[in-house]
């Protein structure tokens, strides 16, 4: 849970060059994609409108202008461009610290061709100070003949506790609970503010919405979303209604969303980002808790963030990270998901920790991931290493980059990030 993550950021800064993610810097901690502690600015959407009309609430966001006339053909000459390192590369988001870039960061972008980003650590400086720290990143950006590839650079902005980025040209962006009270008109309306917000600030990718559900008697003892107040309401139907509605401010906002995390994390007591062997017993393959995801999925969500919990009625003692069932046949072959799927953090979570990085990023791969996250920068250089080691002896792999990697620029090219 990158929310999560940002506590465990602090711990691994303190220790050096590896640092968590910026979602949960708090005593919570939260990891990327998992908690955010709250940060002044000007509050947005605290109490709720007069019900907006039925086409307000549900229109899909105008599409953002696509890159050029002809997305396949730039995604092709794109990935012709690149040498066989960059390609691998660009299914990597590593960390960089929201204070600034450090050496060590800078070098393992740079060292690992990383296409993406994650900004991390609590920051309450404010959009200039981001700016800032986006433009360094910006300049690190591939080279690559025929196109112009841009970087994707993230954060957890979701509200509450799980809101990275604060201070001046910053709303303080309620709680998912306070939001999941707001008519879905509201909250979309407050959401595209937030992702200009963002955009303003060089961010273009947002970790964010969560779209686990949280049952009643569950609040008070689901560690990754319902004690840090993350869920949007404790039934399916709500927690889409406004997900979906946050999800599509970002989308109107030109910010790209995330649907996180799925299958669901809303019926477990552990977080994974701390606790190894995390299970959810529950969830099946048609439950009606995954509601959202299928409204995420309809709604355009480019990117899906899958989970590091185990779920045993869908594939026993294999974490979702590394589940071609989970994310193969669960989310795109049952749910029709088209876009790209982003691991949890494989850095310093717990739930991942009995693999090495190496066997991280190749299982996650093969098993149907597009984008590995780690909130460790120390990790990439052997998560690419490896990748790219047994890409020619393995062809099961070799097919899994060349699909992960048309995915990745795809959400690129219609995010404006790629051009040719």
């Amino acid at each position: 849970m990158l929310g999560l993550l940002a506590t465990a950021t602090a711990a691994l800064t303190a220790c050096g060059d590896d640092s968590s993610t910026s979602s949960g810097s708090s005593s919570s901690a939260v990891a990327p994609g998992s908690s955010a502690a709250t940060t002044p600015g000007t509050p947005t959407g605290t109490t709720a409108s007069a019900s907006p009309t039925a086409s307000h609430a549900t229109a899909a966001p105008p599409a953002t202008k696509p890159a050029s006339a002809t997305p396949a053909s730039c995604v092709d000459r794109a990935a012709a461009g690149m040498s066989q390192a960059q390609r691998v590369g660009q299914l990597f988001m590593s960390a960089v610290s929201t204070s600034g870039m450090t050496g060590a960061q800078s070098a393992a972008i740079t060292g690992g061709r990383v296409g993406s980003v994650f900004l991390m650590g609590h920051s309450t400086a404010g959009t200039a100070a981001i700016k800032r720290v986006t433009d360094q990143v910006k300049k690190l950006a591939p080279s690559v003949k025929g196109a112009t590839v841009r970087m994707l650079i993230s954060t957890d902005q979701e509200g509450g506790q799980v809101q990275v980025l604060g201070g001046p040209g910053f709303s303080t962006i309620p709680t998912a609970v306070q939001q999941g009270r707001l008519s879905a008109g509201t909250l979309q309306k407050d959401a595209k503010t937030w992702g200009q917000q963002l955009k303003a600030a060089g961010v273009t990718m947002n970790l964010a919405p969560v779209a686990d559900t949280v049952p009643p008697n569950l609040v008070n003892v689901n560690a990754p979303i319902g004690k840090l107040q993350r869920e949007y309401g404790t039934n399916p139907s709500t927690v889409a209604t406004h997900s979906t509605a946050f999800l599509r401010g970002m989308l109107q906002a030109g910010v790209i969303p995330t649907a996180k995390h799925f299958p669901g994390l809303g019926r477990v007591t552990g977080n994974t980002d701390f606790s190894a062997g995390v299970t959810d017993s529950t969830t099946t393959r048609t439950d009606p808790y995954l509601e959202p995801f299928r409204s995420a999925i309809k709604a355009g969500t480019p990117f899906v963030m899958v989970s590091s919990a185990i779920y045993s009625r869908i594939d026993p003692g294999t974490q979702a990270a590394f589940s071609s069932v989970v994310m193969r046949d669960l989310l795109r072959n049952s749910l029709g998901f088209k876009g790209a799927i982003i691991s949890d953090d494989l850095g310093a979570a717990a739930a991942v920790s009995d693999h090495t990085p190496a066997q991280r990023a190749v299982d996650f791969l093969k098993a149907g991931g597009n984008v590995v996250l780690t909130v460790k920068p120390s990790d990439i250089a052997p998560m690419t290493a490896a990748v790219l080691s047994r890409m020619p002896q393995d062809a099961a792999l070799r097919s899994a980059v060349t699909d992960s990697l048309r995915r990745v620029l795809t959400a690129k090219h219609n995010a404006g990030l790629l051009t040719c």
